[in-house]
Order: C-alpha cells, then sequence, then structure tokens
C-alpha cells in the first residue's frame, strides 16, 4: 500500500440507517484525523445524506440510491468510482454489494469486515471484534485496522469517540424560525417527542403515553412540545396531537433530514423510542431520554453522556421483534409520570447551567 501522505482520494461506504450512520461519526472523524490531507468521500443513501450537510471531516458525498433495475445502479456507481480514481476504500457497510463495486471499480486497496461472503473481494480483511460492545467502536475498528495496515500501529482507542455532528449557525436559525412561525415563541423550553419508529411497531411507547406526557409538559412546564419523525410516521404524530388536550407544533413529516437535524440542534429534550432521531439529538449534544423495549441499548443506545435509557425489560426482553405477539409489557411498564420526571430532572439541570 500507498504510504498515507500519497493517499490522495479515499472513498466510504456509509451505512444506510440514520442511527448507524451517527453511529459512524467517531470512525470518520478518526480517518479524518489518520489522512488529514486526503480527499473523502462519504458514499451514502439520500435519506441519510442530511445528517451529514455541515460535517466537517468529509470533503464531498456521493449518493447511490438504487433503481429498479439494480444493475443499472450498480454499474453507475463503479463508473462513478472508477472516475474518480479512489486510492483506498473503507467499506463500513457489511454488505456484499459495496465490496463488489469496490472491486470492479479497481480501487487498489478495499477494507472492511469479510461479511455476507464477501472476503475474496478485499485486499484487507478486519478481524470481526469477539466482545459486545457499543456499535460505535465496530465502525472505528475498521479505521484502526486501516491506520495499523499504513503505519504498523493505531492510535485510535487512545483517543476518545468524538461523536459531535456540526450544524451551521445558518441552519439553526431557519429552524428556529420555522417553529417560532409555529407558535414557539423565544426562549420558551422546547421538549421534543418521536411517537415513532419506521421499521418496528413493537419499539413505539402507546400514543396515549406520549400525549399525556406532552399536555403535562405543556401545562406544568410551560414548554413547547413538537412532534417530529420522518414522512411515514406523520399517522402517529396526527394520532398524538387529537388526543392531545394542548396543542403541539407537529414538524413530522414536514421537514428534509438536513432541517429535522437543525430542529433537533434548537430542543432543550428529546423524548423518544429507539429511533433515527435519538441518536441524532445526542450528536448534536442535546439531552435524551430514549423508552428502550424489545431492542437491546448495550450495543445501540445513543452515545454519550447526555442520553438517559428508560426501560423495564421483562424476561422476554429484549427478543428484537418487530411486533409484539403478547401485551407490550416492555413499554406499558413505562408510565407519563416516570418520564415526566425524568424530564424535569434532565431540563432542571440545564437551567442550573
Amino acid at each position: 500500500m500507498k504510504p498515507a501522505s500519497e493517499l490522495k482520494r479515499i472513498v466510504v461506504r456509509g451505512t444506510n440507517w440514520v442511527g448507524d450512520a451517527i453511529m459512524t461519526i467517531p470512525a470518520l472523524r478518526e480517518l479524518r484525523r489518520i489522512v488529514p490531507d486526503a480527499h473523502i468521500t462519504l458514499v451514502t443513501r439520500s435519506w441519510t445524506q442530511g445528517i451529514f450537510a455541515d460535517a466537517d471531516f468529509l470533503d464531498d458525498i456521493l449518493v447511490y440510491d438504487r433503481e429498479r433495475r439494480f444493475l443499472v445502479s450498480t454499474r453507475q456507481q463503479i463508473a462513478e468510482w472508477k472516475r474518480r480514481k479512489f486510492d483506498a476504500a473503507i467499506l463500513l457497510q457489511n454488505a456484499f454489494e459495496a465490496a463488489i463495486i469496490a472491486r470492479l471499480a479497481k480501487v487498489p486497496v478495499r477494507v472492511g469486515y469479510p461479511t455476507d461472503g464477501r472476503g475474496f473481494l478485499l485486499t484487507e480483511k478486519v478481524p470481526l471484534p469477539t466482545e459486545a460492545k457499543h456499535e460505535v467502536y465496530y465502525y472505528l475498528n475498521i479505521v484502526a485496522e486501516f491506520e495499523r495496515i499504513l503505519r504498523g500501529s493505531s492510535s485510535v482507542d487512545d483517543h476518545p469517540p468524538r461523536m459531535e455532528l456540526p450544524v451551521s449557525a445558518e441552519r439553526l436559525g431557519e429552524a428556529a424560525s420555522v417553529m417560532s412561525s409555529q407558535g414557539v415563541a423565544e426562549g420558551q423550553r422546547i421538549v421534543a417527542l418521536c411517537p415513532g419508529s419506521t421499521n418496528s411497531r413493537a419499539k413505539r411507547w402507546p400514543v396515549g403515553r406520549f400525549a399525556a406526557l406532552g399536555d403535562r409538559l405543556i401545562a406544568e412546564m410551560g414548554a413547547a412540545v413538537v412532534l417530529v419523525g420522518a414522512a411515514d410516521e406523520l399517522p402517529i404524530s396526527q394520532e398524538v396531537a387529537a388526543i392531545m388536550r394542548h396543542k403541539p407544533v407537529v414538524l413530522t413529516g414536514a421537514t428534509n433530514l438536513a432541517q429535522a437535524v437543525a430542529v433537533l440542534g434548537n430542543i432543550d429534550l428529546l423524548v423518544t423510542n429507539d429511533t433515527g432521531p435519538a441518536h441524532i439529538a445526542a450528536a448534536l449534544g442535546r439531552p435524551v431520554l430514549v423508552i428502550f423495549g424489545p431492542t437491546d441499548p448495550t450495543t445501540t443506545r445513543p452515545f454519550g453522556d447526555l442520553a438517559v435509557v428508560i426501560r423495564h425489560p421483562p424476561d422476554c426482553a429484549p427478543c428484537m421483534l418487530r411486533d409484539c405477539p403478547i401485551d407490550h409489557r416492555c413499554m406499558t411498564a413505562i408510565s407519563p409520570d416516570e418520564i415526566f420526571d425524568q424530564a424535569m430532572k434532565v431540563l432542571s439541570k440545564r437551567d442550573e447551567k
């Protein structure tokens, strides 16, 4: 392999989902530290692109969305990778597809885990971790191996993971203006609620409990309650708003991801199910209360000290099922009063600063 100083163009195949994409940020920051002068291109899907709108650790983004004709999309990616003449590919995504694109694009160095039967396509196979750790370290391990290949050793473990997600003042201001136009007063506490979850009904705290919590936040704390989430989660937010006694601001599906990130950059607290916005808010340094039921927070909880996991697991949890076959006891065990009390503690700490 070329010395680090001669690696001019590096492509990183990112992950496909919002929460996973956030968890790759420390790895991307370490890659920038290791090769500060290289041009780093992140390949990602359009629905995660907005996360990285102001990323100071990337040089550009190449969007890869599959069309109906999969082979056409793949050939287009291969041709674009060839045109850009990448010196190395860091494959954070585990799929065979990522490795075959890198191989057929003739990227000389291809680094990743030998998952999905793709080991023969890699020039550098990273050993899979044997210890269950947070997913952040799963991606950092790939970059650490890349540094070992370059220099014979790695200093990645000597640097605490940096999760910070930058958002420009302009974008924050635009998001604040949007909320102001919806009735959020200047200086008012803003609590965002995310009652949906795109890929699992079992991860959803009951709608009525989100509504009860929202009403207490407005009535007893004078907070502005903003409902957030993806477009396909709008019916859930509308259901919450319909049964609340006090009017929330509904921004679910009304913003693209880059705008949603900026909205979360303005809030004082997010209360959410185990879903993408939990990871975004934590990366923005916003306090998060994340309600866990069927999933395991050990490896996928929002990373950072400001994220508090609320969980009362029964014997059947974590089941990792998308629909509960019984009575959803992992979620119904958590009351609006408990979440409200936790919210009070978090907001009181913010007031003391």
